[in-house]
């Protein structure tokens, strides 16, 4: 993202523009991936636990 900016900055308010738009991106992609992360380790507890018997069935 930043590499876009790489332009001669005519002021600091433009760099730090800039920056704080890159590092909102990225900080949003890693809390997504952090979701998905937690996702995908949930179904697969319960997927060990169903297989195990672990899990109680529906009445």
């Amino acid at each position: 993202c930043f590499k876009y900016c790489l332009k001669p900055f005519v002021s600091l308010f433009l760099q730090m523009t800039c920056s704080d738009n890159c590092l909102q991106k990225y900080l949003k992609m890693t809390q997504r991936i952090s979701m998905r992360f937690q996702e995908y380790h949930i179904q697969q507890n319960e997927a060990l636990a169903a297989k195990a018997g672990l899990l109680s069935q529906p009445r």
